[in-house]
């Protein structure tokens, strides 16, 4: 295992998973990926899961888990959570109706009781950004800051997204170096150098990826999630590119 270790958020082989969810396991870990972040369990049991992931050598690292879910059925998602092994949930994403200056007061709350709940249960509650939370709110801080820094540290992490940081125009370094050692996840992205700002593998785009690593160690990161949520060339070529880029750099970085 690398001193920071290498998952796959699974959103990315979505299409994959929903043909073949054990299968697509199996090529991700084929691949030298050493763990996943779900989002969603293929229709199978968390038991199931749990055998899969130990007949294939991977680890449980985290859950996207719907703020919904996480108001109104957060014991069965800590159970679910335990089940795995994994000790993250991720709240993964805003509705367009809860992104008002009033909503992301109630969410602040929210979310610091949730945490709070989840780490009594041994498990940590991160935030994981979009571009939606860098605009800036009446006091003149964004959201995203309003989000960490009303929240209590030990209840709420971060699973900072750096492509839509980059893409907001934020650098993400800043905000590693900000929220450092509340930082346990970070979903590596990149992004193509034209208009379009789409996204792109790893190594092939303009986010300054080679930055963000260097601060792992120093940030308290302890797993590089690779995500791509949508890709033009299929899934699994993607997803090759980007780990064999990262695991290429941290070689030369070490």
């Amino acid at each position: 295992m690398t001193e920071i270790p290498i998952a796959i958020q699974m959103y990315t082989l979505r299409e994959e998973s929903e043909k073949d969810f054990a299968g697509t396991l199996k090529k991700v870990a084929e691949l030298g990926f050493e763990g996943v972040e779900f989002a969603g369990y293929g229709g199978l049991t968390l038991s199931e899961v749990k055998v899969l992931l130990d007949e294939l050598g991977l680890q449980a690292v985290s859950s996207h888990v719907p703020l919904e879910e996480l108001e109104e059925n957060l014991l069965q998602v800590i159970k679910n959570q335990k089940i795995l092994g994994s000790k993250y949930i991720v709240c993964p994403y805003l509705l367009p109706d809860r992104r008002g200056e009033e909503d992301y007061q109630a969410l602040i709350s929210l979310l610091d009781q949730v945490g709070e709940q989840c780490r009594s249960e041994g498990i940590t509650l991160l935030y994981h950004n979009h571009d939606f939370e860098l605009e800036r709110l009446s006091d003149g801080r964004m959201a995203l800051e309003t989000i960490f820094d009303d929240t209590k540290t030990d209840n709420v992490a971060t699973e900072l997204d750096i492509y839509w940081l980059t893409k907001a125009g934020e650098n993400p370094v800043e905000w590693m170096n900000r929220y450092q050692q509340r930082i346990p996840l970070v979903h590596l992205k990149d992004m193509t150098k034209d208009e379009e700002k789409f996204f792109a593998e790893l190594g092939t785009g303009g986010v300054d990826i080679e930055a963000v690593l260097n601060l792992g160690k120093k940030a308290g990161v302890k797993w590089w999630v690779i995500e791509q949520d949508f890709t033009r060339r299929p899934p699994f070529e993607s997803i090759e590119i980007s780990i064999n880029y990262l695991r290429a750099k941290l070689l030369e970085l070490n």
